[in-house]
């Protein structure tokens, strides 16, 4: 995969994590700051590492399942590895301005 395929790759793979929401919050994922590194790699395959923005987050396993069927169908992508990490804990500061203004903290 060329440079340009994974920046296009990585591209698709940022708007289709912004079509991933929690339940409990009206903004999506990617703009809550819940992504913490997508890597594309030679081989078609992806490593995200994302966070909740509670460890004890009740539709963890729903929103997991959703990341990862959602990358998964993102052309070029081959297979995708979501590992949840906790470090750096999330915090409000990690939000883009928009789901700032959205939430109201603006």
């Amino acid at each position: 995969m060329t440079q340009e395929e994974k920046t296009l790759t990585e591209e698709r793979i940022v708007d289709v994590l912004k079509t991933v929401y929690d339940p409990e919050i009206p903004v999506n994922i990617y703009d809550l700051g819940m992504i913490y590194k997508i890597e594309v790699n030679d081989d078609g395959s992806v490593d995200v590492d994302m966070t909740f923005t509670a460890p004890n987050c009740p539709a963890a396993d729903f929103i997991l399942e959703d990341v990862r069927t959602k990358l998964e169908s993102v052309d070029g992508v081959k297979s995708a590895n979501v590992n949840l990490v906790f470090e750096p804990a999330w915090d409000q500061s990690m939000m883009s301005e928009e789901a700032r203004v959205e939430l109201g903290f603006d």
